[in-house]
């Protein structure tokens, strides 16, 4: 529908795929910071991260071009507050597991830029 392929559904996009993936390592990673933390960083990163695919979905479902392009530059922001939450946490508690997170974001955010790019040419 609004990427080459024949696509059913918002599930049928690697992106979103990617994504939710992303929002699982999170979770992971979130549980091995501080108590301390729980109304903070864990807070504040599982929402950014689950922000990214469901921006992405509802996007895909509001059947509107326009509306979709929309929608992946929100997921697109949401995935660069998860980015700076995760250097913050880096750099704060560097014993934390880190790496597949931080990997699959940065796979998310090339693939949410240019499908970005993709529909501004479109």
């Amino acid at each position: 529908m609004y990427e080459s392929g024949n696509f059913q559904s918002y599930k049928d996009l690697i992106v979103w795929q990617k994504s939710l993936e992303l929002a699982h390592l999170i979770y992971d990673a979130t549980k091995q910071l501080p108590k301390s933390e729980l109304f903070g960083l864990v807070s504040q990163m599982q929402r950014a991260a689950v922000s990214i695919p469901s921006n992405i979905a509802e996007g895909y479902d509001r059947n509107n071009p326009g509306e979709f392009r929309q929608f992946l530059g929100i997921a697109y922001g949401s995935s660069a507050e998860l980015e700076t939450q995760l250097l913050l946490c880096i750099r704060e508690y560097p014993s934390v597991g880190y790496t597949q997170a931080t990997e699959k974001l940065s796979e998310v955010r090339k693939m949410l830029k240019s499908l970005i790019q993709k529909h501004k040419n479109r």
